[in-house]
């Protein structure tokens, strides 16, 4: 029963400080990704991604990560916009860097919520996990019973789509696992067929190396030529797999106040981007996940682009 209690608490802690669902399950090896991120990894899907290939053992294992661990909860925050970008003909800017960078929004709810679980039920020692540790986290939200990997690899939500941030706490406190929910694609193969550059190659497979939020984000290079013509106007990440989901019609704009994007932002003309000086990057992408391209990165690709 006290397991149970506990799970309740902090899962009606975690809707109380804004997040959007919260689930559980037990801290353990994952046996079934472990064969099928070794063939990514073999097969290169990683592109330039080095960070990938380090800690196999970890990302495979919560309890490598924290000693003791016994419970993974997941969390999803909603990113998805009330408004989108008013020129049809401006760059785009993938939805989930419309607000405030979400590392920091979500690490600092995590924080909280520790704070609340160790006050309320005692020593618990864990750690949080927004985006930027060897946590496979889609991977633990589908074991909770957030949602299913679909086949553009996003999680999806039945009830309210895949325009979420996924998060996580390693606990070595024992607490009730959630079920995982069934697989809701069907034959469905609108994510496959609207991808510009044939990143999802196979269903639930896809090539990160060929995706243009890889390409306008991660890749530190040039982007290689052969892709020119091919991303659609998309400028920092893209959300045309999310986009074109049937599942995402149950998509409601997001409660949280640090994802409203700024009206700068949402008003920038294609001249007004393609323009774009260091200094006004800078005013308007304050705090912003764009930050993480940096100007020069966002030049590259808006000349890409040309």
């Amino acid at each position: 029963m006290k397991n149970s209690e506990n799970s309740k608490l902090i899962k009606a802690e975690a809707l109380r400080l804004g997040f959007s669902y919260c689930g559980i399950s037990k801290a353990t090896f994952l046996e079934k990704e472990a064969p099928r991120l070794e063939k990514w990894l073999k097969e290169g899907k990683q592109g330039k991604m080095g960070y990938m290939e380090n800690h196999f053992d970890k990302r495979l294992d919560p309890r490598l990560i924290v000693d003791g661990g016994k419970s993974v909860i997941s969390f999803l925050l909603n990113y998805f916009p009330a408004q989108t970008q008013s020129d049809p003909s401006a760059p785009k800017i993938s939805k989930y860097a419309y607000g405030k960078d979400y590392h920091s929004v979500i690490k600092d709810k995590l924080s909280d919520l520790l704070n609340f679980i160790q006050e309320k039920i005692g020593e618990v020692n864990g750690r949080a996990f927004v985006d930027s540790a060897p946590v496979l986290d889609k991977a633990w939200a589908q074991r909770s019973g957030l949602g299913w990997i679909g086949k553009n690899s996003n999680l999806i939500n039945k009830k309210s789509g895949s325009y979420f941030f996924v998060a996580e706490l390693i606990l070595d406190l024992e607490l009730e696992p959630d079920q995982p929910v069934l697989d809701h694609c069907g034959t469905c193969t609108a994510c496959i067929d609207a991808c510009p550059t044939g990143a999802i190659e196979n269903p639930y497979i896809v090539n990160g190396s060929k995706c243009i939020s890889y390409f306008t984000i991660e890749l530190k290079e040039n982007i290689p030529v052969e892709f020119k013509g091919q991303f659609e106007n998309w400028a920092f990440g893209c959300d045309i797999c999310q986009d074109v989901c049937p599942w995402n019609r149950f998509s409601a704009a997001t409660p949280e106040p640090l994802f409203q994007p700024k009206k700068e932002m949402l008003e920038m003309s294609a001249g007004d981007w393609h323009e774009i000086t260091g200094e006004l990057f800078n005013k308007v992408f304050k705090d912003s996940a764009l930050q993480r391209a940096k100007f020069s990165g966002l030049k590259r690709n808006l000349d890409f682009l040309k």
